[in-house]
């Protein structure tokens, strides 16, 4: 995100617009893999309007499992990359 500072300010507007796009299409993909996963695992009949016992608590269990996969997967990535980066400068460094 340095870099995006020494962008001219409408490229800066330009990358900050399509970022939280990004976001955005990332967010509602994961919550609609939330649902359909723990819909198709959790719900199997259809006798009533609303969900049974056994059915809503699935579903909860269902996403608070997807969330906090997600956060862990999320929280690995991030230092991978902070691992990456580092290597990275380590690198720069040592050839100068």
């Amino acid at each position: 995100m340095e870099a995006v500072g020494r962008l001219p300010p409408p490229e800066q507007q330009k990358f900050m617009k399509t970022l939280e796009e990004m976001q955005m299409k990332d967010s509602l993909t994961m919550y609609n893999n939330l649902v359909d996963r723990c819909f198709t695992s959790c719900v199997s009949s259809f006798r009533s309007k609303t969900l049974d016992k056994y059915e809503t608590s699935c579903v909860e269990h269902c996403a608070s499992r997807y969330v906090k996969m997600t956060q862990r997967v999320g929280l690995r990535f991030a230092e991978h990359q902070a691992m990456q980066q580092k290597r990275a400068a380590d690198a720069a460094a040592a050839g100068n």
